[in-house]
This record gives C-alpha cells, sequence and structure tokens, in this order.
C-alpha cells in the first residue's frame, strides 16, 4: 500500500534516452484521440481513465499557459495516482517527447483558447 497524497512519476521506457530531460502535459482522456492525428510526431503517451500524458521536453512550460483543463506535470510526476498510467503509444527510434508547439497549438485548437502569443497586450 501506498501512503495517501504519494506520487508517482512516469518513466522513460528502456532504451529511450531523454537529453533535454522530461515533463509531462496531462489532458482528459476525451481530448487524447482527437490530439493524435494533429501531431507531426507523437513521442511517449501514457493514459490512465481520466487523462493522457504527453512526454515533452522539460521547460516546456517556460513562457507559456498550458490551457485549461491540461495540467503540467513538472518532472512527470503524477499527482495521487492509484497506479502509474500505462504506455499507450511509444515513437520509433529513442526520442520520447512529443514536440511542445504543435501539442501546444493543438491544445488550443481543441480548447477554443488564443495561444499566449496571439493575445492583446495592454500598455
Amino acid at each position: 500500500m501506498r501512503a495517501p497524497g504519494a506520487t508517482r512519476r512516469l518513466s522513460v521506457p528502456e532504451g529511450m534516452t531523454a537529453p533535454l530531460g522530461y515533463d509531462a502535459v496531462a489532458v482528459p482522456a476525451r481530448f487524447g484521440p482527437l490530439l493524435m492525428p494533429r501531431l507531426p510526431r507523437v513521442g511517449c503517451v501514457y493514459a490512465d481513465e481520466a487523462h493522457w500524458w504527453w512526454i515533452v521536453p522539460s521547460d516546456s512550460d517556460y513562457a507559456l499557459e498550458w490551457p485549461a483543463p491540461a495540467q503540467y506535470a513538472g518532472g512527470a510526476v503524477v499527482p495521487d495516482a492509484p497506479d502509474v498510467p500505462d504506455l499507450i503509444h511509444r515513437p520509433e527510434g529513442t526520442i520520447p517527447y512529443t514536440p511542445p508547439i504543435p501539442l501546444y497549438l493543438a491544445l488550443c485548437r481543441l480548447t477554443g483558447t488564443t495561444p499566449t502569443w496571439s493575445r492583446p497586450v495592454s500598455a
């Protein structure tokens, strides 16, 4: 048994390397199948009943506000998960990343959110 509030971290599959470190972006499971065909490259994707978790390079949240209901998970830590989500997609090759900008733009499109760099700036 695990202690309440314990966290789990997604791990990169054996034989893959993450030279830039890695974080994860969680989206509600209903968005997962809608995102896959919109991306030029899909890295490692994990899933549980509630979320799909996309592996991205570390610090992919720098200067980006990921659109709700997405959740950015530094260090690919999955808080309060009863189990580590299952790996449902593994790309060919040794790099586990989904490119963060196409993922961000696809999420913005699905959620009807204007990307942060397209929003008006007040003086």
